[in-house]
């Protein structure tokens, strides 16, 4: 139908549009406040920043950043099959192209005031922030920038290890091993040992920081409401609600105690941030509408999160 393909090209644009922003400010806290300052993050980004650290700039990190991560899709798609999409593809090529363009085009004088300037603590602060909104929003609509969880996840497919927890501890030891790295400025002076220890511990704060805002971002996005209204034009609403905003309705029998009389109760799960937006239009069907809003944990299903579920690894069982 030709409705169904024009909302189906709305929601592709508005995906990957908010996948471009996302990784648009991934790649301007990296190239404005991380590189400059020759700080150290973790996943394939810090592989690819100690590298261009080591050679002096003669190997970029967007560079690097391709490299690295097309070996890990050929190697994910050998031992864990066709499990990342389009939207992967497009991310690495974007980031990639990205590192290495905005660190040309974005002025010095700019850098000079916003990150070197401000010290290294605050644009591993500013850098950590943008990073992790980037992905945050690059995640919420299912893109993903690769890198390391894909290892998470190949070692995952042979090991009972939690890929949080594994990708955390490749962060860390790729921190903790640019120590032993030799690093240049960029006026291609050799940065002292002091030096690199303390980029080595704002790399930890880095991914700190990154790790946190990323997942107040998820869980943000992510929230869900519960409405339970009762009105004498439920009729209208139930219909409003499913026809216009696509939400799936409820109508529970039910019956008001004081007046002994029938009522029904139309029931609505919603994200939140769709909830100004909702309690507004109801408002215009029935101004009298009663109705109360909570919060909810959870919510799985059609148009919201899904559950995941492990294959069982099989088991034998020795009868003694």
């Amino acid at each position: 139908m030709p409705t169904t393909r024009i909302k189906s090209f709305w929601v592709f644009l508005k995906e990957y549009t908010l996948i471009t922003i996302g990784l648009l400010l991934y790649i301007v806290g990296w190239t404005t406040f991380l590189l400059p300052n020759n700080l150290i993050g973790g996943g394939v980004s810090g592989i690819s920043s100690v590298i261009q650290y080591a050679t002096g700039g003669a190997i970029k990190v967007g560079t690097c950043y391709f490299i690295i991560n097309a070996i890990l899709l050929i190697v994910a798609f050998f031992i864990l099959g066709r499990s990342f999409g389009g939207k992967t593809v497009y991310a690495i090529i974007l980031v990639s192209v990205g590192l290495n363009v905005f660190q040309d085009i974005i002025p010095r004088e700019i850098i000079q005031t916003l990150s070197i300037d401000n010290g290294k603590l605050m644009s591993t602060i500013m850098g950590g922030i943008l990073a992790g909104v980037g992905i945050g929003m690059s995640m919420s609509q299912g893109g993903s920038t690769g890198g390391t969880d894909i290892i998470a996840l190949i070692v995952n497919k042979y090991r009972n290890v939690s890929p949080g927890r594994m990708l955390l501890l490749m962060d860390v030891v790729i921190i903790v091993s640019s120590i032993l790295v030799p690093s240049y400025t960029s006026d291609g002076s050799l940065m002292p040992f002091a030096d690199k220890f303390t980029t080595m511990v704002y790399g930890l704060i880095l991914i700190t920081i990154c790790s946190t805002v990323l997942d107040l971002y998820l869980s943000g996005s992510k929230q869900s409401v519960q409405l339970m209204i009762l009105s004498k034009k439920y009729n209208e609403i139930a219909d409003a609600i499913t026809q216009d905003f696509h939400r799936g309705v409820t109508v529970l029998n039910g019956k008001g105690w004081y007046t002994k009389n029938d009522v029904q109760v139309v029931m609505v799960i919603t994200r939140k941030a769709d909830l100004n937006i909702l309690l507004r239009f109801i408002k215009t069907i029935d101004p009298d509408v009663f109705l109360s809003v909570s919060s909810v944990t959870g919510v799985y299903g059609q148009g919201f999160d899904t559950i995941k579920t492990s294959k069982a690894k099989n088991t034998t069982v020795k009868n003694s």
